[in-house]
């Protein structure tokens, strides 16, 4: 099943906690959030600066939608008790390979309540048996433990470090990588 044949994507984890696709109504909220949090995020992620105005983050709630309609991956809000709390999503997703890559972010103030790792475990799952994909990766900056801890307590095997791998404002940084294979995932389901 793709992408192509759904037409909204909305996922209760559990009575605090879901996914829903990014709507251009959303802006306001992520853009309020990127604010808060914009000093704490630029440690990490090369795209703050690009989310200066409503409009930027209008902008980058409709190349989200796009990226939906083109059945190559989609971004949803981390909603945690009615509240944008962050992003979660597939980066891009190669078809032909079965593979596509992870990305999330969460605001400082909603760290250490398993949100993201919550997310990631849905998202990964809905990969794996939905979309049938074979592997998913996700890439952290080597110093970035709150998220490199995301994939490992998954079940994420490290695969290695790509050197200056990510330009961040003023320098380059090193990424960790880790993959996980669909079989990976169904013999944790049938071990947990």
């Amino acid at each position: 099943m793709s992408m192509a044949d759904e037409k909204h994507f909305h996922h209760i984890i559990d009575r605090d906690l879901e996914l829903c696709l990014l709507d251009e109504k959303d802006a306001q909220a992520l853009f309020d959030l990127t604010e808060q949090n914009r000093e704490y995020l630029r440690h990490w992620l090369n795209w703050v600066d690009n989310i200066e105005t409503i409009s930027d983050a209008q902008r980058f709630i409709r190349a989200c939608i796009e990226q939906f309609v083109k059945n190559n991956g989609f971004q949803t809000g981390i909603w945690y008790r009615g509240t944008l709390s962050g992003i979660i999503g597939y980066q891009s997703v190669d078809w032909v390979n079965r593979s596509t890559t992870l990305g999330y972010w969460v605001g400082a103030s909603f760290q250490g309540k398993g949100l993201v790792t919550k997310a990631c475990s849905a998202l990964v799952d809905r990969a794996f048996r939905e979309w049938r994909l074979n592997r998913i990766e996700i890439r952290c900056a080597t110093g970035n433990d709150r998220s490199r801890a995301i994939p490992e307590r998954l079940g994420f095997t490290r695969e290695g470090t790509l050197r200056g791998a990510e330009w961040l404002y003023d320098h380059f940084t090193d990424l960790v990588v880790y993959g996980l294979l669909e079989e990976e995932w169904r013999e944790g389901e049938e071990d947990g």
